[in-house]
């Protein structure tokens, strides 16, 4: 009988890593914006930094910064975690600085989760000005704390989803922070993407007498929340993202009636309003500063997200907007390869020192 190879002989199932690593360090912070954040979320965060392999050792060089937005459920400290398959984001992003397809760069994975489920990066007093807490603080502080190159022109802005959304969202609405943007599957085109999850959320609203904050003290304590449940959070999170009321309870106002489903057109123009289709049109200006402007979809996205983009390529086609869009063989999910295109693309817009 043949005798089963020893370890040391057998040819390694899984893939090493054997070229230079990077290091990921932590930016803790206390923030003056978040402060009295109507969540009562945590104002002291630890931001997870991306530093590229060599950074310690080469002086007074500066780098580069792009700033990667975690989609609805996640935060920075997740998209660095291990995983059991695939990579991270840092070890993606060493195997594309090895191999010579981007340049070295500083990546910020800023955690902006909350008691909503995560964030879609705007500025609200139902949920908290997570994009002047972006801007305004913590651009500033990075710049301080690591060797970047403080400026505008080299800095970008990522994501996929919520991610997504929140980078097209700074791009247009605060404009002159960030030199280029890429949106993976990004929110656009609001009445295909959330009209369906109404009746969905009316449903697990009634279990609980729509009272909306018995809602989510429940979902935190449930053991097995559904994906019903998980659904139900997220529209409550894009209603205090878009269609903020103090004078309501969570401070927030559902775009439908929770009896009857009906639509509200005033509530849900306020949501409009933050779609991109509908942000364009007056942000040109600002689009057309931006030195590189990405966005693509899966053509079987779950969310519909794809019918979005395409009307957005043809708004900004139109209008002679420069951007580079993209329609994939792939659904919403399990998308972060597309980083391996997108992020190289970025980093060659962006300054060098």
């Amino acid at each position: 009988m043949m005798a089963e190879p020893t370890t040391s002989r057998r040819k390694a199932l899984r893939p090493g890593i054997d070229w230079p690593q990077g290091q990921v360090v932590t930016l803790a912070h206390e923030s003056v914006i978040l402060a009295g954040n109507p969540l009562a979320d945590p104002t002291r965060r630890a931001h997870p930094v991306y530093l590229p392999p060599g950074y310690d050792d080469s002086g007074q060089r500066r780098y580069p910064v792009l700033w990667s937005l975690a989609a609805y459920t996640n935060a920075g400290p997740g998209q660095v975690a291990w995983r059991n398959q695939g990579e991270t984001l840092p070890q993606r992003l060493d195997r594309l600085i090895a191999s010579g397809k981007m340049p070295p760069v500083i990546v910020v994975f800023p955690d902006c989760y909350t008691a909503l489920g995560g964030n879609q990066y705007v500025n609200s007093p139902a949920i908290g000005a997570y994009a002047d807490y972006l801007i305004d603080e913590l651009v500033p502080v990075v710049d301080a704390r690591f060797r970047t190159i403080p400026e505008a022109a080299a800095r970008g802005v990522f994501g996929k989803s919520s991610g997504g959304f929140g980078g097209l969202h700074l791009a247009m609405v605060h404009p002159g922070h960030f030199a280029a943007v890429a949106s993976h599957a990004g929110d656009c085109g609001f009445d295909r993407v959330y009209l369906r999850d109404f009746p969905l959320a009316c449903d697990v609203l009634a279990r609980h007498d729509g009272d909306l904050e018995a809602f989510v003290r429940t979902f935190w304590r449930d053991r097995r929340p559904g994906g019903a449940a998980f659904h139900t959070l997220m529209t409550l999170c894009l209603a205090a993202s878009y269609s903020p009321d103090p004078a309501l309870p969570l401070g927030l106002k559902l775009p439908f009636d929770l009896e009857t489903c009906r639509l509200d057109p005033v509530t849900w123009g306020r949501w409009l309003a933050f779609d991109p289709l509908s942000r364009a049109q007056g942000s040109l200006d600002a689009l057309n500063g931006l030195a590189g402007l990405w966005f693509d979809a899966g053509r079987r996205d779950q969310y519909f997200i794809h019918y979005g983009t395409r009307e957005l390529h043809q708004q900004l086609t139109a209008a002679g907007v420069a951007h580079h869009f993209e329609e994939f063989d792939g659904t919403h999910s399990g998308i972060d390869w597309r980083y391996d295109h997108s992020l190289p693309w970025l980093a060659e817009r962006l300054k060098a020192d």
